[in-house]
């Protein structure tokens, strides 16, 4: 399986390590902890927005996030966006936490050019996180899913994040190592998520060194994972309980979402 479920799949994975840092590779992949958190909810949110509204407007995004977020309480909510699901007129709060980053993978599988991904992706982050940093993690996340479903070479991935979304992804995953802790920004994190994925050979070894950086495992994973899933399956063993999480809509919005990315592709071809 490819496509989205490398987001969900790599959030229910390091659920477990938000909070417990592991600098062990061999990492238990799945625990008696392991469930989907926000990273998941909002990923979805983006998925059913793609699908619902064709118009891709901020104000049915927001009708989304706020819906899904009130029925799947206590997913690990970050306290400003708490308020904002709460507030009777939600409005951006300049934000450039690693939040617009970890959801807006659906927009980089439904996109079917380079510039509609970038532009999906500043609407996905700026309903809350209008901060420059906020938009540019969202895009450099976006953009590195399209090109990899485009096939592209990681250098030219790497060419393209470092010249045109301007992050310096000079740094090896054994520099970034020793000094690399838990921060929930998109500047320090989006580039080590995107590190994990040019230095990884397969969607579970790229999850592996993206939780075992031990910092923000969760939405680490949750972005390093749908740039793998776009050029390697989810092996089933992963995905399949992964799925067993997710609530019955969510399976079903998963399988909707496959389906239109599927259509989408066969009308561009």
């Amino acid at each position: 399986m490819k496509g989205i479920i490398g987001a969900i799949a790599g959030d229910v994975i390091g659920s477990a390590y938000e909070f417990n840092p592991t600098r062990d590779y061999n990492f238990e992949l799945f625990t008696p902890k392991s469930t989907f958190t926000d990273d998941t909810v909002l990923t979805m949110a983006n998925a059913l927005w793609l699908i619902e509204d064709q118009e891709h407007t901020y104000e049915r995004l927001v009708e989304i996030m706020r819906d899904l977020c009130n029925r799947y309480q206590g997913r690990g909510y970050g306290g400003r966006f708490a308020q904002w699901i709460m507030d009777k007129n939600p409005q951006p709060y300049n934000s450039y936490g690693n939040g617009s980053a970890m959801r807006v993978s659906p927009v980089g599988y439904y996109a079917l050019t380079l510039d509609e991904a970038l532009n999906l992706a500043k609407v996905s982050a700026e309903v809350t996180h209008n901060h420059p940093e906020g938009i540019k993690g969202a895009k450099a996340t976006a953009a590195a899913i399209f090109l990899a479903r485009q096939g592209k070479k990681k250098d030219e991935i790497k060419e393209y994040i470092q010249n045109e979304i301007g992050y310096d992804l000079s740094r090896t995953l054994e520099q970034i190592r020793p000094d690399y802790s838990f921060n929930e920004l998109c500047q320090t994190t989006v580039p080590e998520a995107i590190t994990c994925y040019l230095e990884g050979f397969g969607y579970e070894d790229v999850i592996r060194l993206a939780v075992s950086l031990a910092a923000d495992a969760d939405t680490l994973a949750a972005i390093a994972g749908p740039i793998a899933s776009a050029v390697w399956e989810v092996p089933s063993e992963i995905s399949q309980p992964v799925v067993s999480l997710l609530s019955d809509e969510f399976c079903t919005t998963l399988l909707r979402f496959n389906e239109l990315v599927a259509q989408r592709e066969c009308l561009e071809q």
